[in-house]
């Protein structure tokens, strides 16, 4: 669906601009003193003319300079199309911030990383397209290399900051949403999901039926497994009552974390193998995104798959 944002908004510099600008700029430094130095987060606005091709596109201005022949690169002839998937459900907004833990939930932080990678996909002039998903599919723009198009994007996200952390009681719909994006993509692409795979109304073989959709027309899948290490998989709550609370459905519990912990790690640690194995069969790259880690996290993959789809 389309998106709907005034010029001044379009305008603005965002702070969350700041923020995945900053990020950016310190993994890059970090690359100089990684294996990967000397790989460019540049490249070309040109590309040598080809005998046989048509002329029009050719820039003379440079030729006058270099004697050579080159074609102005446009859109189409983009090095890489990339679809980011974020999921918006309320299980997203965990955990609630309660004024003691800087951490982002999340929703925050999986903004955070595709803010960040929207401008790396920029640096190397590729194009990008937002899904944005909860109880439906919110948003999901085609991929275009535009600056305008890339201020839009970054609005959408910047809404989704705004909200935080209002919206609970909104049911997962990633099956549905997941089948309507990946029929939407047309043109081979790179398509990152950023969600926790939490989806209880369904059976998981659906979900995983779901994500094998993203591969077809030959798309190269990350799924970013975000998830808040510490509580979610290790269950590590201090030894008192508490009042568990389902996000989207509302309903309570209170116990002590101590008598259901052996319980609740065996069956979380089973559905992470279970989507592993799942991932696994279909060639889609599973990576657990720790919102208590850094972005490197998430970056490092996106580059080392980029590089292989070169």
């Amino acid at each position: 669906m389309p998106l709907n944002v005034n010029q001044r908004e379009i305008q603005q510099f965002s702070q969350l601009e700041l923020l995945a600008s900053q990020v950016v700029e310190g993994f890059i430094t970090g690359l100089h003193k990684s294996p990967f130095h000397g790989f460019s987060v540049e490249f070309a606005e040109h590309r040598l003319y080809n005998k046989g091709e048509p002329t029009k596109h050719i820039d003379w201005k440079l030729f006058g300079r270099t004697d050579k022949l080159f074609v102005k690169r446009y859109e189409e002839e983009t090095n890489l199309r990339c679809q980011l998937v974020i999921d918006d459900s309320s299980s997203m907004y965990f955990p609630v911030p309660d004024g003691k833990n800087s951490t982002p939930n999340k929703i925050t932080f999986s903004i955070y990383c595709a803010a960040a990678l929207m401008l790396l996909l920029k640096k190397q002039r590729d194009a990008v397209g937002l899904s944005i998903f909860g109880d439906k599919v919110e948003v999901n723009t085609a991929a275009k290399s535009s600056s305008l198009h890339h201020k839009l994007l970054m609005t959408e996200l910047e809404k989704r900051l705004d909200q935080i952390p209002e919206q609970t009681q909104r049911k997962t719909m990633a099956v549905e949403a997941l089948h309507e994006i990946a029929e939407s993509i047309h043109k081979r692409s790179l398509v990152m999901i950023f969600s926790d795979m939490f989806d209880s109304r369904t059976n998981p073989e659906d979900l995983f039926s779901a994500l094998q959709h993203l591969k077809h027309n030959k798309h190269e899948v990350i799924l970013f497994h975000v998830v808040d290490k510490r509580r979610e998989m290790d269950f590590e709550f201090e030894n008192r009552p508490y009042r568990f609370v389902d996000m989207e459905t509302g309903e309570e519990l209170k116990l002590n974390p101590s008598e259901v912990k052996g319980n609740y790690v065996k069956a979380i640690q089973d559905f992470k193998t279970e989507l592993k194995l799942h991932c696994g069969q279909y060639h889609i790259a599973y990576v657990e995104a720790d919102i208590n880690e850094g972005f490197e996290q998430v970056l490092l993959p996106y580059l080392l798959k980029r590089m292989r789809m070169k």
